[in-house]
């Protein structure tokens, strides 16, 4: 499945010595790396070590209290929301909808920030809309109200209202937490793809295998700043993720030649057999 619509222009993404303050207590410190276009980057670490928080200072909804965002040569700050939206598209983990809006609809949205007024959607959007939903395999689901989807459905419909964008970054807060396998793979592929045509995403993501596997390097948070950066085979090592989630783990080669990374249950007594 190709749109040629979807096509990425090529965007930098840089966090620049930033630092993230709220209510007195500091969540973020120092955190500097980028994402450049054409690549995947993988954002891990324990809940509530910041990874949510650096989207969210990415989107403009959350402004650092040191250091900067740079989107290109230009800080975050500084663009508007209907600029920063036509160029970067957020696929959260759930949105809350205050409204029973019907799938095809929210997945047209996506097209908002491209229209001269919003609502006035075109022909061509409406196409883009449809197009995303068949690319996912979830068009069956257009007239079906939001509120009725399953936790895993709802991902892919906000994950299409992010192609129907046309971003040149994608930030994703774990896409595929809610997916069976199959989807995971769609998602992962979809993801891969955008990189390869030029557009730049960073994926936060639990599942480090599946980050090894899909991602052209990681950043690994840990204490509320970077533990690493680099390949996924040079920061996922024993070492480092003992440092950034406190416990063992065994990471390994599998019979394919990919990184596999597993927690070590000999703490809890479970033997490997």
């Amino acid at each position: 499945m190709t749109l040629s619509s979807f096509e990425g222009a090529g965007e930098r993404l840089c966090f620049d010595e930033l630092a993230v303050t709220l209510g007195g207590r500091t969540l973020l410190e120092q955190i500097t790396f980028e994402v450049a276009a054409g690549e995947v980057v993988g954002l891990i670490g324990s809940n509530g070590v910041g990874k949510t928080t650096l989207l969210r200072v990415a989107m403009g909804e959350l402004m650092p209290s040191a250091g900067r965002v740079l989107l290109g040569e230009q800080a975050v700050a500084e663009l508007s929301r209907r600029e920063l939206a036509r160029r970067v598209a957020l696929v959260p983990q759930d949105l809350h909808v205050p409204f029973p809006f019907r799938v095809g609809e929210l997945v047209l949205m996506g097209r908002a920030p491209h229209q001269p007024l919003v609502g006035l959607e075109s022909e061509s959007d409406v196409a883009l809309a449809r197009a995303a939903l068949r690319r996912l395999g979830i068009s069956e689901l257009v007239d079906r109200g939001i509120t009725t989807l399953s936790g895993g459905e709802r991902q892919l419909v906000l994950f299409a209202r992010a192609l129907v964008q046309d971003p040149r970054l994608l930030l994703l807060d774990e896409p595929t937490a809610f997916l069976d396998l199959r989807y995971r793979v769609e998602v992962l592929r979809e993801v891969r793809q955008f990189a390869q045509r030029g557009g730049a995403a960073l994926v936060v993501s639990h599942d480090l295998s599946l980050a090894a596997r899909t991602c052209d390097r990681i950043v690994l948070l840990g204490g509320g700043s970077v533990v690493a950066v680099g390949a996924p085979a040079q920061v996922l090592t024993p070492e480092n993720l003992l440092e950034a989630f406190g416990i063992e783990v065994r990471c390994f080669l599998g019979p394919d030649g990919a990184l596999v990374v597993v927690p070590d249950l000999r703490e809890v007594g479970v033997e490997s057999a």
